[in-house]
């Protein structure tokens, strides 16, 4: 306790140079889940992808990131965040070149899985140490949050963008070698500005660690084939009812086993819990916006990869804007309950005008680009407070934890939230595909419903913050 209040009383000097590359490690994760899309169809033609088993390559890496965040947050606690965020791009790296040498469907499964693995242990690690650096300082802290939203976004849009140039100039393997030489910069460059961090003693929770990675993907995998086997389906049952009751088990032997992986008292931190729903929330709304956006510029606008990755470039460059240059302060002014509400709210109301204003001949200059901007300001609004609400109210010592928990919640929140809203498209877009004339439409159609959905999951995420989320006591 004493070691970690003489870390945040000292100012880093090296704080601002370790920002930059925790910043380059949120972004270089963020962009492994985007930078793939647009490679799919040269991913399938190679490696024999069926069309339904390609989602595969998506979700391996969003599950597996996701399931076991909350074990690299409990590691990043015991063994050091520094040793853990090296550790982490170490297997990011070799997992990379394994997926981009990937000769069969297994071995670009594994590698993708085996990458998420490396982010897991990378992001709580990374939020931890920016928490060290700058807790000294609620300016400097809101700063350098506004930096880490801000390579969230970049991730996500570049990783298009990126994908776009790589796969029409390079070839699909390159999506995953260009992490390479960024985890050899990353490992070496940790080295002189990154603090070894804050370490504790105790014990690793491998079961309960399974336990809730195999509850997450076998709910997403049930989720997202729901559509083909039918929602009551015997199928989408059981692996339902399977992955409830890992979850149910998962949490018993958190209250019973001495050390678990999360101490469920944390819950009970003040606005923990609700933050983490809300920012869960707040992923599930802005994933599918993003995601069912580049499809609309590209299968119904006809945009090429190229062109609909630069198409999404205006929303990036004002989400970074704004999380660095205003999220902060009006944060430090109004508090974050205040501007993740409206962040939430304002991105719902992005999602309704995609859902109403973007027909099949539709412009880009007015049909796509006032809603998507509006959509990149509400979400540069809510992360940073949805961040802060998320970790709100845990002790020092488990700051670890906290961010673990905080990355798990918009990892799922965004897993979950796509494949339900990819599940809401395909049952509007129904056996019209077949079609000929009427594909473009029903595409559209099923699009528009995507963008309510997602919408909806806006709006739960503020009037949960509202209702729920309580001020901090000055």
């Amino acid at each position: 306790m004493s070691t970690q209040a003489n870390v945040i009383a000292a100012p880093d000097a090296r704080r601002w140079r370790a920002l930059f590359l925790l910043c380059l490690a949120q972004f270089m994760v963020i962009m492994d889940t985007s930078i793939i899309g647009v490679a799919l169809p040269a991913i399938k033609e190679a490696l024999g992808y069926s069309q339904d088993s390609l989602q595969w390559i998506f979700n391996a890496y969003v599950i597996f990131l996701g399931g076991l965040m909350l074990l690299g947050g409990r590691l990043s606690d015991l063994f050091g965040q520094r040793r853990m965020f090296m550790l982490g791009f170490l297997i990011l790296s070799l997992a990379s070149l394994l997926a981009g040498l990937a000769w069969s469907e297994a071995a670009m499964n594994t590698g993708r899985a085996l990458q998420g693995l490396g982010s897991a242990f990378i992001l709580p690690a990374a939020l931890t140490i920016v928490m060290i650096l700058f807790s000294h300082n609620p300016k400097e802290l809101n700063k350098a949050l506004g930096f880490w939203g801000a390579s969230a976004a970049a991730g996500g849009t570049a990783g298009v963008f990126l994908g776009g140039v790589i796969t029409e100039w390079l070839s699909w393997n390159w999506t995953f070698l260009i992490n390479i030489p960024v985890g050899i910069f990353a490992l070496i460059y940790s080295m002189r500005v990154l603090p070894a961090g804050v370490r504790q003693k105790g014990s690793v929770d491998v079961v309960g660690a399974l336990a809730i990675t195999a509850a997450l993907v076998l709910a997403v995998y049930a989720i997202v084939t729901a559509e083909q086997a039918g929602w009551g389906s015997v199928q989408t049952i059981i692996l339902l009812l399977i992955a409830a009751l890992l979850l149910l088990v998962f949490f018993v032997i958190q209250k019973l086993k001495r050390e678990p992986l999360v101490r469920l008292g944390i819950f009970a931190a003040p606005n923990l819990l609700v933050g983490n729903i809300a920012f869960g929330l707040l992923a599930g709304a802005w994933i599918p916006l993003w995601f069912f956006l580049n499809l609309y510029l590209q299968q119904v606008l006809r945009f090429s990869a190229f062109s609909g990755g630069v198409a999404l470039v205006p929303m990036t460059v004002l989400v970074m804007v704004v999380m660095i240059g205003l999220t902060g302060r009006l944060v430090g002014r109004f508090g974050f309950k205040s501007i993740l509400v409206i962040g939430l709210l304002v991105l719902a109301g992005s999602l309704f005008l995609l859902a109403g204003y973007t027909p099949i001949n539709g412009n880009f200059v007015a049909n796509v680009l006032p809603a998507s901007l509006l959509g990149a300001l509400g979400m540069a609004l809510a992360f940073i407070p949805g961040t802060i609400a998320s970790m709100s109210g845990a002790k020092p010592e488990e700051t670890g934890l906290a961010s673990g928990i905080a990355n798990t919640s918009y990892q799922i929140g965004s897993a979950i939230g796509l494949a339900i809203m990819s599940a809401v498209a395909a049952s509007w877009t129904g056996g019209k595909l077949e079609q000929g004339a009427e594909q473009i439409a029903a595409l559209n159609t099923g699009f528009h419903m995507a963008f309510i959905g997602a919408a909806i999951a806006a709006i739960a995420g503020a009037l949960i913050a509202l209702l729920f989320l309580r001020k901090p006591k000055q």
